[in-house]
């Protein structure tokens, strides 16, 4: 087997997926890019993963990976269908109608209107913390479900149901076995039916929501549905993989933490490095050249499909100093975690700001602040989080 090949197994294995950065340094002593034996072009390099994921020629094509898979049937399984009809593999033009109508409500002033409910929102998650408590459960889960929450319109009583049932439709974004498949397709259906009952409420009693919103746009019931469901998916695992991941990187740089402890103007800076340091996404993969193309200086293939390692650009040696060290105050490059182009992240700004309020006033609150016990992985690596966090406060 290759070294590209022995690291691509290596990061389906548990060790690799908990901690996957030796196996990127060790696949970045081959190059920064490399070719799989099944003509995969793997990018571990900071540089081209940057020009990748901002070129546009670059196609979202999941039914290459679907049929090899044995899922070449993905429209009849609801799991994968409301994954994959999603803008998270769209390519314009519907790409661009759908995106037009919704960034809207992720505007940098939209957001920046949001800072005293999610400032409320973290004080009152902060006050309900006492003796040892699971920082995941009690507060990077609930922070960023009850904005998101608020946003959609959904009521705060419904909000918990989803952890569980958004975690088993996003894991096909990770493995895609029968019983993933399987599970995804369950929580597809529980998710869209509760999206479906909210919309036709919505249309009857609109409210100052987003769904609501949408409605005067035209989208149809099955568009809006998609758009919801994905906005939570991101709202929940993204944003509780930056709290969880950032957390854990504190409490292991504690000269770090308590510099952001000092100095909270720096959360801006330090969110960046959060970012990079230990990405909560860690790889986008199944684009395509519909052509021959040249990008970033390397040629990639009609049809030869690319995986980018965000995880392993954002420790780039010719491109950060010391990449596996937590420097708060780093500037520089932006991270790639949020990827890039027609394809960035619209929910970006506000775990941004989510996470910019919320460790300033957890340090600060708690100045003993301490692991209480081993953190436990999220199964996956394309969502690189947390489900278990035990602290002591």
């Amino acid at each position: 087997m290759t070294i590209v090949g022995e690291v691509l197994a290596g990061l389906r294995e548990p060790a690799g997926r908990d901690d996957p950065y030796p196996l990127y340094a060790r696949l970045r002593e081959q190059g920064t890019v490399a070719n799989t034996a099944d003509g995969i072009l793997v990018i571990s390099g900071y540089r081209l993963a940057a020009a990748m994921v901002r070129d546009h020629r670059l196609t979202k094509r999941p039914e290459l990976m679907l049929i090899t898979a044995g899922y070449g049937n993905w429209r009849e399984r609801p799991g994968l269908r409301l994954m994959f009809n999603s803008l998270l593999v769209l390519n314009p033009p519907e790409h661009t109608r759908l995106r037009r109508q919704v960034s809207g409500a992720f505007t940098m002033r939209r957001v920046a209107a949001l800072r005293p409910a999610v400032q409320r929102i973290v004080a009152a998650l902060l006050d309900r913390f006492s003796g040892i408590t699971d920082f995941v459960d009690d507060f990077a889960f609930p922070l960023p479900v009850t904005v998101i929450g608020e946003l959609l319109g959904i009521p705060d009583t419904d909000r918990p149901m989803f952890q569980a049932v958004v975690r088993d439709w996003t894991n096909v974004l990770d493995r895609l076995d029968p019983t993933t498949v399987d599970q995804a397709d369950e929580a597809a259906v529980v998710i869209s039916d509760y999206l479906v009952e909210l919309i036709a409420l919505r249309r009857k009693e609109p409210g100052d929501d987003l769904v609501s919103a949408l409605l005067e746009s035209g989208m149809s019931t099955d568009e809006l549905v998609t758009m919801a469901a994905l906005l939570l998916a991101a709202g929940f695992e993204t944003t509780t993989g930056l709290l969880s991941n950032g957390l854990v990187a504190l409490l292991s740089h504690p000269d770090q933490a308590e510099l952001l402890r000092a100095n909270p103007d720096l959360a801006e800076s330090a969110v960046e490095e959060m970012l990079r340091y230990d990405s909560p996404v860690q790889l986008l993969s199944t684009r395509s050249a519909p052509a021959d193309l040249e990008v970033g200086g390397q040629l990639v293939r009609a049809g030869e499909r690319v995986l980018m390692l965000l995880g392993a650009a954002n420790r780039d040696p010719e491109v950060f100093a010391e990449p596996d060290r937590l420097v708060l105050d780093r500037g520089g490059e932006p991270a790639l975690s949020f990827g890039g182009g027609l394809h960035y992240c619209l929910g970006a700004p506000l775990a941004r700001l989510e996470a910019q309020l919320a460790f300033p006033a957890l340090l600060t609150a708690f100045p003993r602040l301490a692991l209480a016990g081993t953190p436990v992985r999220r199964d996956g690596l394309a969502l690189h989080s947390h489900t278990a966090l035990p602290v002591s406060v």
